[in-house]
């Protein structure tokens, strides 16, 4: 009977800041965050499912200011805030990040599996009139993680909490939102029943495969996007903004691309046109708008088998772009994606690590971003009822 507890007293936050130099052909794959405060892991995380990012917490210089967290400029006393943070076994490197940009400890949690598969959860500390946020994203194995969120709701739901929050920085089933053709279910639709059923309150979730989702949810939706921390890296980087352009490697993705060039310097816009027989299948037909000599930008919200902006990178070569740079949120990163985004058609492929990566996926070309200082400030705005109105507070991309 395989067991994992979560004890996140040997997690602090230290005051040694780094200062990585970026270089936009870097030989080496690498964990990126901006001149943060590292916070020191003092026993080593035994995780299964993916490679441990360290944790960071960034200081006011190395984020925009809207991600600049007023909380961390006060000590605050664990022992009486009724927040509480707790981690799934999907991804507790993120987790930990998180608790550690707000300046808390995660919450201690006891999830056993059993020799047939059965999960068992249990709260360790009580959570009785407290506002619980559960951190886990349904990401492969996309059933095994949804049902440990399931579990850890209805934990926390007997344990008497007064509002529980499902953080899920990347929601799985999000492509099941319509029917395409008679008979098929929307899986999306009924993976938001059964997390309100099981008893959330509320749901933040990171960028979500298409905006209808949020309507599935009889309860209020909190939807962030990775935006800001892909741009404020791109940002950095030493590339004329008369040589960008943004590229969407599908029509569907028209409305993310655009947003995205306009927050690149107004970059000009592109578009792949593709036709897809087949799931995971798909085959590029044309090109609408002009790359010759530019550096394309090309922008999803995840990559999956990576077929679609893999064989967009090839059309926007033969088009003549000078470099191609794929950026995505999730990194779902199913077999072969390793193997097309590594072939050399891309400058970098920069992601987020709402997913975790596992060691073996790494490859010189890939940056990951840490998205814990977004979920953080957004965890304690919707903690403190932060009005959606306020300037910074829609800085953050928050619906």
């Amino acid at each position: 009977m395989a067991s994992l507890i979560c004890s996140p007293s040997s997690l602090s936050c230290g005051s040694s800041v780094r200062f990585p130099c970026f270089s936009s052909n870097e030989p080496a794959s690498r964990l990126l965050v901006h001149n943060g405060i590292r916070c020191n892991v003092v026993e080593p995380l035994n995780i299964h499912n993916g490679k441990p990012c360290i944790p960071y917490v960034n200081n006011e210089h190395s984020v925009p200011s809207f991600l600049t967290s007023t909380h961390l400029q006060s000590p605050i006393n664990k022992h009486d805030t009724r927040l509480r943070i707790f981690s799934g076994t999907a991804n507790p490197a993120l987790s930990q990040e998180i608790a550690c940009y707000m300046g808390l400890e995660l919450g201690k949690i006891k999830i056993k599996r059993f020799s047939d598969g059965e999960i068992y959860v249990q709260l360790q500390e009580s959570v009785r009139g407290c506002d619980v946020y559960l951190v886990q994203p349904t990401c492969p194995p996309a059933n095994e993680n949804l049902m440990e969120l399931l579990i850890m709701i209805d934990a926390c739901r007997r344990a008497s909490a007064k509002n529980i929050t499902a953080v899920i920085p990347y929601f799985g089933y999000a492509r099941a939102d319509r029917k395409t053709q008679g008979r098929e279910s929307i899986a999306a639709k009924l993976v938001a029943n059964l997390i309100t059923e099981a008893g959330a309150n509320r749901v933040l979730a990171c960028d979500l495969h298409s905006g209808q989702s949020m309507g599935y949810f009889d309860i209020p939706v909190d939807h962030v996007y990775g935006q800001p921390v892909i741009l404020d890296y791109l940002a950095s980087k030493t590339i004329c903004s008369d040589d960008l352009v943004v590229v969407s490697p599908d029509v569907g993705g028209v409305a993310r691309a655009r947003a995205f060039a306009k927050k690149l310097s107004d970059a000009p816009l592109a578009i792949v046109d593709k036709r897809r027989h087949a799931h995971n299948v798909a085959e590029v037909m044309n090109l609408i708008g002009d790359v010759k000599g530019k550096v394309a930008v090309m922008v999803d919200d995840m990559i999956d088998t990576a077929g679609t902006i893999a064989k967009g990178a090839e059309l926007l070569h033969q088009e003549g772009a000078r470099e191609v740079y794929a950026c995505s949120t999730h990194a779902v990163f199913s077999p072969p994606a390793i193997e097309r985004l590594s072939g050399g058609l891309f400058q970098e492929v920069i992601i987020t690590n709402t997913i975790p990566m596992s060691e073996q996926n790494y490859f010189p070309q890939l940056t990951v971003l840490s998205v814990a200082n977004l979920l953080g400030e957004t965890i304690w705005r919707v903690h403190d009822d932060c009005s959606g109105g306020y300037e910074t507070y829609s800085s953050l991309g928050i619906d």
